[in-house]
């Protein structure tokens, strides 16, 4: 597929690891042996549920907050998001004084929707679904001529969350495998930028919903898939649309790619729990739940399991364990 964005590169994720770094404490990757064990391979968790939102989009926000150009700050910005984009755009903007306002659907996890109030973002709840959401934010782009930030055609916010490779080298610079969840596709498009440039020999897992593959879809036909709903636990992954510049960039340098059911979502939020003494949410711990489907494949290797949010209701958790 080619693409009409630009692409990031390895130089934009070292740029932005420094614009971040002033801002955001490097995340731990840990090794549990209890989860090992239980797994049969070396699992390395990292950890960005650590992060101020409790998910890994912060980075990208401070990357792509951080430059906006004058008049932009002034216009203030707009975004749509399922929780986690949206608290991440409300914090780097509350950072640098700018106006934030964050379309979500109807329903929306209520404890991402307090962290995105607490940052003093406008929150405008309209739609079914993000998607809708997504068409609400694009509309009142224009009607009131904010910057419209895409939550994954950014290659700022792609660059940003890049970081999380940079650190992975740093701490575990043999990792063999790496595995990431895919809801918009910007996390996962920016480590396989870091890695592929860096370790090309690092295998990259991408792990989506199996009642949200619209990313999955596209990545094997080669073109973008549009399905009818994405109705999963899992809200970080629940995107029906695909979109240009991350399948493009998967497609590229993508070496895997898998699909899990909402059940082995839970199992593996429970496993975190026991083995870990960790909590995930549905897309948080979605990397796991590829991790514990392909454990065989995976035996005898060092593994990093993206553990990308833990911004899970607590009634939810009760009912999962």
């Amino acid at each position: 597929m080619i693409s009409l964005y630009v692409k990031p590169t390895f130089i934009d994720i070292l740029k932005a690891k420094n614009r971040i770094s002033p801002y955001l404490s490097k995340t731990p990757l840990q090794e549990y042996p209890r989860l090992s064990k239980a797994l049969g391979f070396k699992a390395y968790v990292k950890h960005e549920n650590y992060q101020p939102t409790g998910a890994f989009k912060i980075r990208g926000g401070i990357n792509l907050i951080s430059q906006l150009s004058p008049e932009e700050q002034k216009q203030g910005v707009i975004t749509a998001s399922t929780g986690n984009h949206g608290q991440s755009i409300a914090l780097a903007s509350k950072m640098f004084g700018v106006k934030a306002v964050v379309c979500v659907q109807k329903g929306a996890n209520h404890v991402k929707i307090e962290g995105i109030k607490s940052y003093g973002a406008e929150i405008v709840e309209e739609g079914r679904d993000f998607d809708q959401a997504r068409e609400n934010a694009e509309r009142l782009s224009i009607e009131k001529g904010y910057r419209y930030i895409h939550s994954a055609n950014e290659p700022l916010l792609i660059s940003g969350v890049g970081t999380i490779g940079l650190e992975i080298l740093e701490d575990l610079p043999d990792v063999d495998v790496v595995i990431a969840p895919v809801g918009a596709g910007s996390q996962i498009s920016g480590i396989c930028t870091c890695f592929k440039t860096a370790t090309p020999n690092v295998e990259i897992i991408a792990v989506q919903s199996a009642n949200a593959p619209s990313v999955y879809n596209s990545w094997r036909s080669g073109k973008l898939e549009v399905t009818d709903s994405a109705k999963t636990m899992a809200d970080g992954l629940a995107t029906r649309v695909a979109f240009e510049l991350p399948v493009s960039i998967m497609q590229d340098l993508l070496d895997k790619f898998l699909l899990v059911t909402d059940e082995e979502l839970e199992a593996a939020i429970r496993l975190y729990v026991d083995k870990a003494h960790t909590i995930a949410e549905g897309a948080g711990a979605a990397s796991l739940a590829a991790g514990i489907k392909i454990r065989d494949k995976l035996k005898g290797k060092k593994v990093a399991l993206i553990l990308s949010g833990g911004n899970l209701p607590v009634e939810v958790l009760k009912d999962i364990l």
